[in-house]
C-alpha cells in the first residue's frame, strides 16, 4: 500500500473509530476461529497496544484494504510470547504486533516468527532489526516515573529510580505485575544490568527490588486496574511507559511523569509475523502499514507513539515527542543478556522477591 494512499485515508478518517475492548475483541476472534466470516479475509493479530492504537490501525487499514477484516486481541506482550508458543502447531494469529524487541528474540530463538523484512527496514536503527529479519521495531516506548499530581506535587515527585525507595513513598507505589508486562520486565531487567555492570553480580539488583517490593501496596494485574488505584489514591507513584501515560492525561486523568534522571530504557516494540501465519500476505500489508511515515506520523500525534522511523522531518513531530527525544537520558542496556537471563531473573523475582521485601 503507497504512503499517499494511507494519508488519503488518514484524511478521509480522522477520528471515527470502532471501540474494540479486550472482551469484543476476544469474540471476534473466537468468531473467526469458528470460520465464520463476512467475505472479507480475517487477519488476526495479537498485540499489548491497547484500543487507542489498534482502533486506529484497524479503521485506516482495514478500509484502505477493504478486502481484509482486521481482528486484534489485546493482552500484556508477555502473553503474547505465551499464547504463541502455546499455538505454534496450530497458530491462530498471524501478526505479532508490539512488544519489546528482547521477547521478540526469544521467539525468534524459539523459531515462533517468519522473517519479512518491510521496505520500511532501511528508516529504522539496526539495533531494533531482529536477527535474520525476524522482527522489526515500529515504534520507541520510553518508561517513565509516574504520579498523581492530584496527591503529589511536580517538586516532591521522585526525580530517579532511587528516589522510589525512599521511606516516604512506603506503601504508596503501585507497581503492574511484571510476569504478564514486557514494559516492567524490562524495567526489572534494567535493574539486574546495572547491578551486573557495577559489580559482576546480580547480587544488588535482588536487593533493590526486595526494597522496591517494601515499597509496593500493590501489582496489578492489568494496566486498567493501575488506573484506577491510582486515580482512586491507593498508591500514587508508579513507573510504567509514556504513551500510555499521556493518553490517560489526554483523557483528564491528574498523571504526571517524570524522565529518570540516571537514564531510562528505550524500548524498541517491534512487529513480526507469526510462523505458519493463516494469512502470510494480509500480515505483510499490516507491517507495511504500520511502518508508513503518514501512519507513524498519526500514531505519534493521536496515540503518543514515538515513531521509531528516523527519517521524519523533526518538525513534523509533535511538541511532546520533540521534548522527549531532546531530554531523555537512554540507558545502555545489553539486550542480548537481558533476552539470555530476564526469564529466569524474573522466576526468581516470583520465588524470593514478590511480597518478600518486609
Amino acid at each position: 500500500m503507497s504512503n499517499d494512499r494511507v494519508v488519503t485515508l488518514l484524511k478521509r478518517y480522522p477520528s471515527r473509530c470502532r471501540y474494540k475492548t479486550p472482551v469484543t475483541s476476544f469474540l471476534l476472534l473466537l468468531v473467526s476461529l469458528a470460520g465464520c466470516s463476512d467475505g472479507r479475509t480475517p487477519l488476526v493479530v495479537y498485540s499489548p497496544h491497547g484500543r487507542d492504537l489498534l482502533r486506529l490501525a484497524e479503521e485506516i487499514f482495514e478500509a484502505a484494504n477493504p478486502d481484509i477484516d482486521l481482528r486484534t486481541l489485546d493482552m500484556g506482550s508477555q502473553e503474547v510470547l505465551d499464547r504463541v508458543r502455546s499455538e505454534r502447531i496450530n497458530p491462530q494469529a498471524s501478526v505479532w504486533f508490539g512488544g519489546p524487541s528482547s521477547l521478540f528474540a526469544r521467539a525468534a530463538a524459539d523459531s515462533l516468527l517468519e522473517p519479512y523484512r518491510p521496505e520500511w527496514a532501511v528508516a529504522t536503527p539496526e539495533r531494533g532489526h531482529g536477527r535474520d529479519d525476524m522482527f522489526f521495531s515500529a515504534y520507541q516506548t520510553v518508561a517513565v516515573i509516574v504520579y498523581n499530581d492530584s496527591a503529589v506535587s511536580a517538586d516532591e515527585a521522585p526525580r530517579d529510580w532511587e528516589d522510589l525507595l525512599d521511606a516516604k513513598w512506603k506503601g504508596k507505589v503501585l507497581i503492574r505485575f511484571p510476569l504478564a508486562s514486557g514494559t516492567m520486565r524490562t524495567l526489572f531487567g534494567m535493574i539486574m544490568l546495572r547491578s551486573l555492570k557495577a559489580t559482576g553480580d546480580t547480587a544488588a539488583g535482588v536487593d533493590w527490588l526486595l526494597r522496591l517490593d517494601a515499597q509496593t501496596r500493590d501489582y496489578t494485574l492489568n494496566p486498567a486496574m493501575l488506573h484506577q488505584k491510582m486515580l482512586r489514591q491507593e498508591g500514587v507513584i508508579t513507573m510504567w511507559d509514556l504513551p500510555d501515560i499521556l493518553g490517560q492525561r489526554s483523557r483528564g486523568n491528574p498523571f504526571s511523569y517524570v524522565l529518570p534522571t540516571s537514564g531510562t530504557p528505550v524500548i524498541e516494540d517491534a512487529i513480526a509475523i507469526v510462523r505458519g501465519a493463516k494469512e502470510p500476505e494480509a500480515a505483510r500489508r499490516f507491517i507495511e502499514f504500520v511502518g508508513s511515515p503518514a501512519f507513524q506520523l498519526r500514531a505519534t500525534r493521536d496515540v503518543f507513539r514515538l515513531p521509531a522511523r528516523n527519517d521524519l522531518p523533526a518538525d513534523s513531530l509533535p511538541q511532546w515527542a520533540r521534548d522527549v527525544l531532546e531530554a531523555m537520558v537512554v540507558e545502555d542496556m545489553d539486550w542480548d543478556v537481558l533476552a539470555e537471563r530476564g526469564p529466569d531473573w524474573m522466576t526468581y523475582w516470583e520465588r524470593n522477591i514478590q511480597g518478600k521485601g518486609d
